[in-house]
């Protein structure tokens, strides 16, 4: 179920021209203040690898979506942050994401089975690494 939802509703955000980690890199990205976030930390958020995010990152640049910096507290480690064009990307592409998920998960479940689903997926996120 997991990978033919994740699938599905990442041919529709294709249809806006982002990619499933595109969308997952940008809308972690956004939650964090200032849109900044040193590459460490945003890769543990996200429980990815510190050179798959870079290798995403690197194509996310190339596109507009997201700077590189370098940190001054760890000189082997960068601070990522939005750009307005990212930003912009992310604001036009979410209700569009949302629709898809809706369409493709959520509209199909009762209030008693969101409710369950919820429970359990707190359950299996809060456990530990």
């Amino acid at each position: 179920m997991l990978v033919s939802v994740n699938a599905r509703t990442g041919r529709d955000l294709a249809r806006v021209g982002l990619s499933t980690a595109d969308y997952e890199v940008l809308s972690t990205l956004s939650e964090h203040p200032d849109y900044r976030w040193e590459l460490k930390y945003l890769a543990a958020k996200m429980e990815w690898s510190r050179s798959r995010l870079s290798r995403q990152v690197s194509r996310m640049k190339a596109r507009g979506l997201i700077e590189r910096e370098a940190d001054d507290s760890d000189g082997r480690g960068c601070i990522l942050h939005l750009t307005e064009v990212g930003m912009s990307t992310l604001v036009d592409a979410a209700p569009y994401h949302l629709q898809s998920v809706r369409a493709r998960f959520i509209d199909h479940l009762t209030p008693a089975e969101l409710a369950t689903l919820e429970q359990i997926s707190r359950r299996i996120a809060n456990l530990p690494n």
